[in-house]
């Protein structure tokens, strides 16, 4: 054999053993954890992946909230039809694959992990929910975005929205640097400042939730869209080897864990707390069309090309409803129609029976 060959062979053994470690040690990729999920919402434990597009069908459907289209997915179970949970709390962290969690409901795969909102379960919540109080509270660091509904916006409107608000909010009295390990971090690192800021809103998310209870207790269900990227800019400036960035992983995971546990308790143990980690997103590879529900107007009628109706969900709801409240109302009809025409005047009517008997008593 030559040195060729042996060459070769060192170098397949050396590939195969690569292998055989990263099977044994697992690979780690993006993930969907259930934080906290009360009872009657049955999560499965198993490594069944989930789309990143289906995460806000998965939402709704904690929600207790119908979606277009059937979510074939075997990790969520269904509930009592009549019981839902108060609130429901996804905090999305972009920058790491996965968090180093003490305790959690289940894990599992995210494949396909394409931006996504849950702008479609808002509009669910302002339709059904619009004289009550609930809060619609989702926050986005792109987009700067703070919706809120109905009375909650007295509560909620001291929260700092912008990237200015909140770096501001770290030098008041109460913020999160006086009680945090910073160790590597540093106060006035630009990349550093945006992680302890995203730290800073969910601390004064409970410390708001907690003055205000009133808003865990009513019968409307709460919404929660949290959207953190200072690791991603950690891991972009410092690289995922740095003591700045394991730092803040450690403390990130902490900080979450507390926040779900307090986010639990506040709302009664009714209330389920998702965290989507994404190392990076991906572009959607196909133009995803607008929810049905996001549409102001339902048909076409005016349209010059002569367009068929925009196909409505509740279509065959409605068919279902009509058809059988006809058909029913048309057997009644039969069948009381068929009673009088076999009906006795004399022996069947009370009114001819007494008039019967009148005329023979006279």
């Amino acid at each position: 054999m030559s040195l060729t060959d042996w060459g070769r062979m060192d170098a397949v053994l050396s590939a195969a053993f690569a292998l055989c470690l990263l099977i044994s040690t697992g690979v780690h990729g993006d993930s969907l954890t259930i934080l906290q999920s009360p009872e009657f919402v049955s999560f499965q434990k198993g490594d069944w992946a989930v789309s990143g597009e289906k995460i806000p069908d998965l939402v709704a459907l904690t929600m207790g909230f119908s979606v277009q289209e059937d979510l074939s997915w075997p990790g969520l179970q269904a509930g009592p039809l009549f019981q839902r949970p108060r609130a429901n709390v996804l905090v999305v962290v972009r920058g790491v694959d996965s968090l180093a969690l003490p305790q959690s409901v289940a894990t599992y795969p995210l494949e396909n992990p394409v931006p996504f909102t849950l702008d479609s379960v808002a509009e669910t919540v302002h339709s059904l929910f619009a004289e009550d109080t609930p809060v619609v509270l989702q926050l986005a660091p792109s987009e700067e975005r703070l919706y809120m509904l109905g009375k909650a916006n007295a509560v909620f409107e001291d929260l700092p929205v912008t990237l200015q608000q909140i770096r501001a909010r770290l030098s008041q009295d109460g913020s999160v640097l006086a009680s945090l390990p910073l160790n590597s971090l540093s106060r006035n690192a630009e990349a550093d400042l945006l992680f302890l800021s995203e730290v800073q809103v969910l601390h004064d998310i409970i410390a708001l939730l907690q003055r205000h209870r009133h808003l865990a207790k009513d019968h409307s269900p709460d919404l929660y869209s949290l959207e953190l990227s200072g690791l991603e800019e950690l891991s972009r400036l410092y690289g995922q080897d740095s003591p700045q960035y394991r730092d803040a992983t450690a403390i990130l995971a902490s900080v979450l864990q507390k926040f779900g546990e307090d986010v639990y308790g506040l709302y009664g143990n009714s209330a389920v707390v998702e965290v989507v980690t994404v190392k990076t997103f991906q572009a959607p590879l196909t133009r995803k069309s607008r929810s049905i529900l996001e549409s102001k107007q339902i048909s076409n009628p005016g349209s010059p090309y002569n367009l068929a109706y925009k196909y409505n969900f509740q279509y065959a709801v409605i068919f279902n409803i009509v058809l059988w409240l006809m058909i029913a109302l048309a057997l009644a009809v039969i069948v009381v129609s068929y009673n009088m025409w076999n009906m006795d005047p004399g022996y069947d009517s009370i009114i001819y029976r007494m008039t019967n008997q009148k005329i023979r008593m006279d």
